[in-house]
C-alpha cells in the first residue's frame, strides 16, 4: 500500500486502469486438522524458519480492544485514520491478520465481510487498493496494490489453518492465484519480481519498468501463500525478495529507496519519485523478523542507522544526499528497530514498547502490534519470558 507523501504520488499511476478477468482456478484439497496455535504448520526447508500459526499469538489482549476501539467499525471497515479516514486492502489485511492474532473470529468475520463488499469489485480475485468514505463511487479507482492482496490472502490462510474454516482456504487460493498470475513476473532468466500492482509499474508502463518496491515483499506469507497455491514458486519469489534486500542499497547510508527500478536487472532509485528510505521501507526489517530471519547481513545499514535511538522519531533518509528529509514521529515506529535488534542479536525489547501508545494513528499501532506479535511469536527471550 501507498503510504503518507509516496501515496499520492502513486496514486497518478493507478487511476481508471481496469483489468481482465482471471481463468478459473482449481481448489485444494480439504485441510485434515487444525493446528495448535503457535505451532510448526509444516517441516521448513533447510535453513528456512518454521511456519507457525498466528492464531493466538499477540498475547496482549488489552492492546487488540484498544486497536479494534479505535480503528474498527461496527462494519468491518479499517479506518486510516491519518489519511482521511480512508481505508484500502493494506488496512483490511493488517486488520484480519491482527483480529486472527488476537484469537477475535467475530472481528476477524466481520473485516472480512466488509473487505468483500467493498474492495473485491473487480474481474479478477484481486482487491481495489483504496476506498474513500466522501467520495461516490468510494471506489474511483480499480487498480489493486499487490501488498494488501497479499496480505489479505496471508489473513484467510491464517485463519482457514487456525479455525479450521475451508472457505477462508478457498478464498485465500483464489487471491493468491491472481497475485501470481497477474503482480507476480515468474521469468526464464533471471529471479522473479513482485509488481507493486497489475498497472502501471511493469516495463510497458514505464520507461524506468519494471518498478519495485521492497515492502510489497511479505516475506513470512509466502510460506502460507505456497499452502494454498502450491503450483507457484513462492520460495523462489521470497529469495529474490532477499537478495534485493542485500543489493538494494543506495547512497552512502546504504538503503534501500522505497520504489526501485528494475530496468536492466540492476536495482537503482525510480524515475519520479524521491529517492528515500521512509514509511514504506521501514516495514523490511518487520517483514524479515516475522519470517525468522535473523542473519545480521540483512539488517546491517539499519542497524547502522538506527544505532541512537532519538526521540524526535525514525528519521527519514534522502539516499541521494544522504541528509534527514523528515521524521516518523510517533512513538510506534520505535519498535522496528528494537524488534531488529532482538532478531539479529536478541536485544530486549524495552518495557516502554511492549504497552502500545493509546493515542497513535492506525499505521504505527499497526506496526506496533505486529511487531509484538512477532516477538511473541519467535523471540520470546525479548519480551522476558
Amino acid at each position: 500500500m501507498m503510504f503518507g507523501r509516496t501515496r499520492a504520488l502513486a496514486a497518478s499511476l493507478l487511476l481508471g486502469l481496469f483489468l481482465a478477468p482471471a481463468q478459473a482456478a482449481a481448489e485444494p484439497a480439504p485441510t485434515e486438522a487444525k493446528p495448535a496455535a503457535g505451532a510448526p504448520l509444516a517441516k521448513p526447508a533447510p535453513g528456512a524458519a518454521e511456519t507457525l500459526s498466528m492464531l493466538n499469538s499477540l498475547g496482549h489482549a488489552w492492546a487488540w480492544r484498544s486497536y479494534k476501539a479505535r480503528f474498527v467499525t461496527d462494519q468491518g471497515r479499517v479506518v486510516d485514520t491519518a489519511n482521511g479516514r480512508i481505508s484500502h486492502s493494506e488496512s483490511q489485511g493488517y486488520g484480519m491478520l491482527l483480529a486472527v492474532a488476537a484469537g477475535d473470529r467475530d472481528a476477524f468475520q466481520r473485516i472480512w465481510n466488509w473487505t468483500r463488499a467493498n474492495l473485491m469489485v473487480r474481474d479478477d480475485a484481486l482487491l481495489a487498493w483504496r476506498w474513500e468514505p466522501d467520495k461516490r463511487p468510494a471506489v474511483a479507482d480499480m487498480n489493486d496494490a499487490t501488498d494488501g492482496d497479499i496480505l489479505v490472502a496471508w489473513a484467510l490462510v491464517e485463519a482457514g489453518e487456525g479455525w479450521a474454516d475451508e472457505g477462508y482456504r478457498l478464498a485465500a487460493r483464489r487471491i493468491a492465484v491472481d497475485i501470481a498470475r497477474r503482480t507476480v513476473l515468474f521469468r526464464t532468466e533471471g529471479p522473479p519480481l513482485l509488481l507493486p500492482a497489475m498497472s502501471g509499474f511493469s516495463a510497458e508502463d514505464r520507461p524506468d519498468g519494471p518498478v519495485i518496491n521492497l515492502s510489497y515483499w511479505i516475506f513470512p506469507a509466502f510460506p502460507r501463500l505456497a499452502a494454498v497455491a502450491p503450483e507457484f514458486d513462492w520460495d523462489r519469489l521470497g529469495a529474490a525478495g532477499r537478495d534485493l534486500v542485500l543489493r538494494a542499497r543506495f547512497g552512502e547510508a546504504k538503503l534501500p529507496t522505497e520504489w526501485i527500478s528494475m530496468r536492466g536487472g540492476q536495482p537503482q532509485p525510480a524515475s519520479g519519485f524521491p529517492p528515500h528510505f521512509s514509511y514504506n521501507a521501514v516495514r523490511l526489517p518487520l517483514y524479515l523478523a516475522m519470517a525468522g530471519i535473523g542473519e545480521r547481513r540483512y539488517y546491517e545499514p539499519l542497524l547502522a542507522l538506527w544505532s541512537e535511538p532519538d526521540p524526535a522519531g525514525l528519521p527519514i533518509i534522502d539516499t541521494e544526499s544522504g541528509s534527514v528529509a523528515g521524521r516518523m514521529a510517533e512513538p510506534g515506529y520505535a519498535i522496528i528497530p528494537a524488534l531488529a535488534a532482538c532478531a539479529v542479536a536478541g536485544a530486549p525489547l524495552p518495557a516502554g514498547l511492549q504497552d502500545p501508545a493509546a493515542d497513535e494513528n492506525y499505521y504505527p499501532a499497526t506496526l506496533h502490534l505486529l511487531a509484538l506479535t512477532a516477538a511473541n511469536m519467535r523471540y520470546r527471550p525479548c519480551l522476558g519470558r
